[in-house]
């Protein structure tokens, strides 16, 4: 067990290399309810949804969900989130569910009062038990304690059914870029939903292998790889950043010059030459000259090689750039290659 955001969490389980590889072929399932969770309800939630974040939600449909970013003026990463469009209300306001980081969970809850003035921000589900049931086998797994047809749930698709005849809310969406679902429900049925899993297969899971997962599938972890000094263009996140459809937003004219000039840094994905791992603050090196640093690394349990994220400048983010990593007082060859690291094979 370990501190995290003031939880107390498991590390692990079984083990980091058992659990991530559970997830990878089988079922893993975590407990992530210690990520902040929040509703919003009323006539203009979109409207003031739109202003906030650098996406275009008006392409959601109820039941669809978008990755997107907490940005502040300068265009820098407040928090990343999903936020989930859901079905009308009874008096057809707007409804949307939104997923935040822990650590930042009050500070984001500030900046969302401050900004959504008018609009009920829900904070009733800070006791609602949230788990993550990823693998190759989750849905079957899942499927069998619910009414609902899982199949017909798309991937960022979501909807509000019943599991083991309490009401939950079910999300085709991860952090370890295999297929699986997000589940909220009350904490009663969510350790009596923990134990059937366990029972009909699912591994439990800890932070380590989430970590590990998480990187193999190039995914940013909010605190290192992103923060609010990194814009979605330096982060490899442009793809969230939909300035062609839509008006204002917060960090908006930030974001436009930095597109015209181009960024100065980006975040790339590293292997490294040898069995040397590049750890969190470890110089990235070119030509004798610390020219960025490792945000995240570790021993890729599915890849067999040392695996980094790591900002370095532009002009030396390419695929194929030979690069080094300071480690413990010596220059370790690494390579900038594409991400993510990983992918699920095709079903």
């Amino acid at each position: 067990m370990t501190e995290f955001a003031g939880w107390q969490m498991p590390v692990q389980f079984k083990g980091i290399g058992v659990e991530h590889e559970a997830v990878r072929t089988q079922a893993g399932l975590f407990d992530i309810s210690h990520m902040g969770k929040f509703g919003l309800r009323g006539a203009g939630a979109i409207a003031a949804l739109q202003s906030l974040v650098p996406s275009n939600l008006e392409r959601l449909q109820p039941g669809q969900a978008q990755y997107t970013l907490l940005l502040n003026p300068e265009g820098g990463i407040i928090d990343d989130l999903i936020l989930y469009r859901q079905a009308p209300g009874p008096a057809g306001e707007d409804r949307w569910m939104m997923i935040v980081n822990a650590a930042t969970t009050d500070t984001d809850q500030a900046w969302l009062v401050d900004h959504l003035q008018g609009l009920e921000l829900e904070d009733s589900f800070r006791d609602q038990v949230l788990l993550s049931l990823q693998g190759p086998l989750a849905t079957g797994l899942l499927q069998r304690l619910t009414p609902a047809d899982l199949s017909q749930v798309a991937r960022f698709g979501h909807l509000e059914s019943t599991l083991l005849g309490s009401a939950a809310f079910l999300a085709r969406t991860g952090y370890t870029g295999e297929d699986g679902f997000e589940i909220m429900t009350d904490a009663p049925t969510g350790i009596a939903l923990w134990d059937a899993l366990l029972e009909a297969g699912a591994i439990p899971c800890g932070l380590g292998a989430r970590d590990t997962l998480r990187l193999e599938a190039a995914m940013a972890l909010y605190g290192q790889d992103i923060d609010a000094t990194t814009t979605p263009w330096e982060a490899g996140l442009g793809w969230v950043v939909h300035l062609e459809e839509k008006g204002e937003f917060v960090g908006r004219s930030a974001l436009e010059r930095q597109k015209q000039q181009g960024p100065q840094r980006r975040l790339v994905g590293l292997t490294m030459a040898d069995r040397h791992i590049a750890r969190h603050d470890y110089p990235v090196i070119h030509q004798g000259e610390a020219v960025g640093v490792v945000t995240s690394g570790t021993l890729s349990p599915s890849l067999k090689v040392p695996i980094a994220l790591a900002y370095v400048p532009a002009a030396l983010a390419q695929p194929g750039q030979s690069l080094e990593v300071a480690i413990r007082g010596q220059n370790r060859p690494a390579l900038v290659v594409k991400r993510p690291f990983y992918r699920r094979p095709l079903a």
